[in-house]
């Protein structure tokens, strides 16, 4: 069995970034339609990502078009996704981001990952 392991190491994809729930992304898939084949990005926040370093791996992405949320979950090593591209780094402190479901607007904002405010710096006096 442990040859059958190295085999599918060999061939995982190595030119997909690493994810992490809270991060937005841009996932380029390609669609057939009928006889036809053409390509569809869909963005949005993944809510999860579950055996990022196996060859059953997933990730969902969830996006909110015309106030319906849409949630699709894409397979690491399938080869209907092209490209995915880490547009935001997202700060959470979850594993699953399930509760974004129930959330509009603001409320649903995540924070960017290592963006730190720095308020007005003042001077410092010295007496002398």
């Amino acid at each position: 069995m442990p040859e059958l392991a190295d085999l599918l190491q060999l061939q995982r994809r190595a030119d997909l970034p690493a994810i992490r729930p809270g991060d937005t992304v841009r996932v380029h898939v390609r669609v057939v339609e009928g006889n036809r084949e053409r390509p569809q990005m869909f963005e949005g926040v993944v809510l999860e990502v579950k055996k990022p370093n196996m060859y059953d791996g997933s990730f969902r992405v969830r996006r909110v078009t015309h106030g319906v949320g849409v949630e699709r979950t894409f397979m690491f090593q399938s080869p209907r996704v092209e490209k995915v591209e880490v547009t935001r780094r997202g700060l959470v402190r979850r594993a699953k981001l399930y509760y974004l479901r129930g959330l509009t607007g603001k409320a649903a904002r995540i924070k960017e990952r290592g963006s730190r405010r720095s308020g007005p710096q003042r001077e410092v006096r010295s007496s002398a």
